[in-house]
């Protein structure tokens, strides 16, 4: 019996002993290919096995095979994987990988793309795979929630209907760009993320760069600059189909192929999508079709061309109307709530809604002049309509408390009532109808970039960009509801106009803006340090045609062009003081045009403030960053001064007239401090977090703005009564924790936690006309989300499956809220400061949702 025990323990140790000698260690350094920067979170795994890890912060990856003839697989979403046969002990040094789109390195260039511990600002990328686990049927800007200094919600819960604060500045003041082509529109600077519906399906990379951001294009962003990358080509041959099911009916059915690239250098990726649903809030129905096409070309080493088009053809129920928290508390819906919308014979029908189709094309050149020089060129156009619905004639028919219109208490809408009326009306026509104003746009671009080194350590870029924008804007009827016209008399050229459906009321009128930008910038780069100096200038020109207002004959009916120069300079520099720690820091100043309302405040083309002041805005920022095995962290710390922000105060005077007055001096104040963590804890547990806290104040009260009519004569003065208070409308304390667990090689787990706290409710300035309290605060609030993905094999295919969760507890919680509107306008002596919760109105943000979703790989 001993003797047996010894020769099982011998034979034992000897299987161990030779199990121990199969293993080997494999060791290396993951790099992306143009900079020769490490890459975090590349997956490598032992072929056949569900042995893998992932690369640290500083793309070093160790890893014990099972066996010592064995096949490693390095692969990262963006590049083409890459495998190695391993006999034994190997140190395989640096592995570049090659991208697996087609000219995405140079997108990036035109784009402006940001690279870690090199470009002096602070910055936060997200990367394919965490956009697709994180959307679900969140709004595209809510995955950057998560983001320092970054505050997004879904606003009134409409489709596309999202909007984002940067650092406390709206999107008016944070460039978006798309492929480096700048997306805000030319008369306000918005950003209709409608437009947009199916963009999330086809970005590669979405950078956010706060501050003064890396952007060479004239394009002056006071909160920073949201750097969006679409796919291009995909190098490899294949494809997908997905589908998306998510709560109140969500569904998603989508496909991509592309052909790979060519041996005759050809390659073409097309990709679509079809998006329907409900919606979480009562009567936004939804549904878009959304597509991407991309073709390239190498014609030969020197030159490369590329075709892009992408947009969204989409249609929603809107909820325009926030309410008090008494109102939803006081329906049944409760936070679902949605005054604008009801049903017209048994069919749903909505008194606000969106449409839109504006595409983007673009046609983009490469060319490698020399080894030294190459010119980068993307020539674009958007063209396309849309609008939002509402209503015409007696709109107190359509007022949420009106209950003679309403079915139920606070229900909704009974159009049928209003039909019944609008019939017995007759020939007086409708009494109230449903309209729509339009804001279709054609928009020509060019933007070039030359880049060239002019030594080892320097390299000079400059470049244009031009800018050509007619918005075309008015309002037609889209539902007479039984009548049989509706009068109008807005055109003086047809002033008894007894309008039908399709036909334009109220008003008609044109904005065209002409942009011309020069930029140029000096980066050097040697050993430990980077700097750049950038300068930028640009011309914008503003005109306006008003087809309703004025006779065809008359000459007052096109403007003059009221031309506004604007300039900025910036720059930084970065320190890498060892392989763990750097600094950076940066400066600048730029001026910004007004906007196309502020030129033409009053609506018409004969009461024009062409003295309006070019906004100016000052930044610095100081910034350090760590990058150990384990443990990634960045701190930053901004001062953002803006001064002479864009205010026009409107005014009836006695005689009926209009006046305005251009209120300069209205300057704010924006700073803070970032953080943001990145811990890996153990090769299969990844923790983040993130703190941002912010102080968003005005600076100044504004006594005494002078009223004066045509005349040049005082009727009046006005003050602006808002030193100290804060800015609303996003909040400014942010915290964020998250963890990603890697429950197999094929399985993972996140978890999110979002803190938001002093969140202050949106004023106007202008309606400050005393001294009254702070804004609203609304209560602080945090929401759990959590996903899992799984990689599996479906027959032949590779499978993925999604499931996510947004707010697991069903957190109630205000996410937008516009202060109470008091009892007058600016001056007036009965003016009431809103400053309490029952004052304000407000959007709740969405309970519980969840989606899940599958992709097969071909």
């Amino acid at each position: 019996m001993k003797n047996t025990i010894k020769i099982l323990f011998f034979a034992v140790a000897i299987l161990s002993s030779a199990f121990t000698m199969a293993q080997s260690t494999v060791t290396g350094t993951v790099l992306e290919p143009e900079n020769n920067m490490p890459l975090p979170g590349v997956n490598i795994l032992e072929a056949g096995t569900s042995n893998g890890i992932s690369t640290d912060f500083d793309g070093n990856f160790s890893i014990v095979t099972q066996s010592t003839d064995t096949k490693i697989i390095i692969s990262y979403v963006g590049y083409l994987s890459q495998e190695f046969t391993i006999t034994g002990n190997k140190d395989l040094g640096q592995i570049k990988l090659t991208p697996s789109e087609f000219g995405l390195q140079e997108v990036n260039i035109i784009a402006s793309v940001a690279v870690d511990r090199k470009t002096p600002v602070a910055v936060s990328t997200i990367r394919a795979s965490e956009i697709s686990l994180k959307l679900g049927t969140q709004e595209f800007p809510e995955i950057l929630k998560s983001t320092p200094g970054v505050y997004a919600t879904k606003s009134g819960g409409g489709y596309g209907d999202g909007r984002i604060n940067l650092r406390g500045f709206d999107s008016e003041n944070v460039a978006v760009m798309i492929n480096g082509v700048p997306v805000n529109d030319m008369e306000n600077g918005r950003v209709y993320w409608s437009n947009w519906a199916g963009l999330g399906d086809v970005t590669s990379s979405m950078q956010v760069q706060r501050g003064l951001g890396a952007s060479k294009v004239a394009v002056p962003s006071v909160g920073g600059t949201i750097n969006i990358i679409s796919k291009t080509t995909d190098v490899e041959t294949g494809g997908n189909v997905y589908t998306t099911l998510g709560n109140d009916g969500f569904e998603k059915y989508g496909l991509t192929y592309s052909t790979g690239l060519m041996d005759n250098g050809f390659a073409a990726t097309i990709s679509a999508a079809k998006t329907d649903g409900d919606g979480y809030v009562d009567g936004t129905e939804f549904n878009a079709v959304s597509y991407f096409i991309n073709l390239s070309k190498e014609i030969n080493d020197k030159h490369k061309i590329s075709f892009t088009a992408f947009g969204a053809k989409q249609r929603h129920g809107q909820r325009q109307s926030s309410h008090s928290i008494d109102t939803y508390r006081a329906s049944e819906r409760g936070i679902k709530y949605n005054s604008d919308w009801g049903y017209k014979n048994g069919q749903v029908t909505h008194s606000e809604d969106n449409f839109y189709h504006k595409p983007q094309i673009s046609l983009n050149h490469y060319w490698d002049i020399s080894e030294k020089t190459s010119l980068s060129t993307a020539a674009y156009v958007s063209f396309g309509s849309g609008g939002g619905g509402g209503t015409g004639g007696d709109g107190s028919k359509f007022s949420f408390d009106n209950a003679d219109y309403r079915i139920g208490n606070l229900g909704t809408i009974n159009f049928d009532k209003i039909v019944a009326e609008n019939q017995a009306a007759g020939v007086n026509g409708s009494e109230s109808f449903l309209r729509a104003s339009r804001n279709d746009h054609k928009w020509y671009g060019v933007l070039t970039t030359l880049k060239t080194d002019l030594s080892d350590n320097i390299v000079l870029l400059s470049g244009l960009d031009y800018r050509n924008y007619k918005g075309i804007h008015f309002t037609e009827v889209t539902d007479l509801l039984g009548g049989q016209y509706a009068l109008d008399d807005s055109d003086v050229n047809n002033p008894n106009n007894q309008a039908q459906v399709g036909d334009k009321i109220f008003y008609d009128n044109d904005g065209k803006v002409n942009w011309i930008g020069a930029f140029t910038q000096a980066e050097y780069s040697k050993d430990k340090l980077s700097a750049f100096v950038s300068l930028s200038a640009s011309n914008t020109g503003y005109k306006r045609i008003d087809r309703f207002q004025y006779l065809d004959s008359d000459p007052l009916r096109e403007t003059d062009v009221y031309n506004f120069f604007g300039y900025g300079a910036k720059g930084g520099a970065n320190y890498n003081i060892d392989e763990n720690h750097n600094v950076f820091a940066n400066l600048g100043y730029f001026e910004k045009a007004p906007y196309f309302n502020a030129v033409f405040a009053s609506n018409n083309n004969v009461d024009i403030n062409d003295n309006a002041e070019n906004q100016k805005i000052t930044s610095f920022e100081l910034g350090y960053g760590f990058r150990g095995e384990k443990l990634s962290a960045n701190i930053n710390l901004y001062h953002t001064t803006w001064k002479d922000r864009t205010e026009v105060a409107r005014f009836q005077l006695q005689d009926g007239s209009n006046a305005f007055a251009n209120i300069l001096g209205v300057n704010a104040l924006h700073k803070g401090i970032e953080v943001d963590v990145r811990y890996k804890a153990t090769d299969n547990l990844t923790l983040t977090g993130m703190a941002s806290i912010g102080d968003w104040r005005w600076q100044n009260n504004i006594e005494g703005v002078e009223i004066r009519d045509e005349a040049n004569e005082l009727v009046d003065t006005v003050d602006i009564i808002i030193e100290d208070l804060h800015v609303g409308d996003a909040a400014q304390t942010t915290l964020a924790l998250g963890g990603n667990y890697k429950l197999t090689p094929k399985t993972t787990f996140t978890l999110d936690y979002n803190y938001f706290a002093n969140l202050y409710a949106q004023f106007d300035p202008s309606d400050r006309g005393e001294v009254g309290p702070d804004a609203w605060e609304v209560p602080a609030y945090g929401i759990f989300d959590t996903a899992i993905r799984h990689n599996f094999s479906f027959g032949s295919f590779d499978a993925t499956l999604t499931g996510r969760i947004n707010n697991i507890f069903d957190t109630e919680y205000i996410a937008d809220a516009q202060d109470g509107s008091g009892q007058g306008s600016i001056g007036d002596a009965d003016y009431i400061a809103p400053s309490s919760a029952r004052a304000a109105n407000v959007y709740y943000g969405f309970g519980r949702t969840f989606s899940v979703g599958m992709k097969l790989n071909f």
